[in-house]
């Protein structure tokens, strides 16, 4: 089975069932987050902490050197 192309997933928001349901999920969304904000917020102080440890891993240690760095070498400098 093939992926669809992108200029196919664009067809189906544009189509009345993709309407639909972007307009079902926009109102449940509300709903949710009107009903439920004291645990929205309450979890994020959390979830800027699970941040940390996912954007070191996820963010390519750019700023550590990388993989192929020296020891005593800064990131930007060649082998001389």
């Amino acid at each position: 089975m093939t992926a669809a192309s992108p200029s196919a997933r664009g067809k189906f928001f544009r189509s009345r069932t993709g309407v639909a349901l972007l307009g079902f999920l926009v109102i449940a969304g509300f709903f949710v987050l009107t009903e439920h904000t004291a645990h929205v917020l309450g979890a994020l102080p959390y979830l800027l902490l699970l941040a940390c440890p996912l954007l070191h891993l996820f963010m390519g240690h750019g700023g550590h050197g990388g993989p192929g760095a020296r020891h005593g070498q800064h990131p930007g400098e060649g082998a001389k």
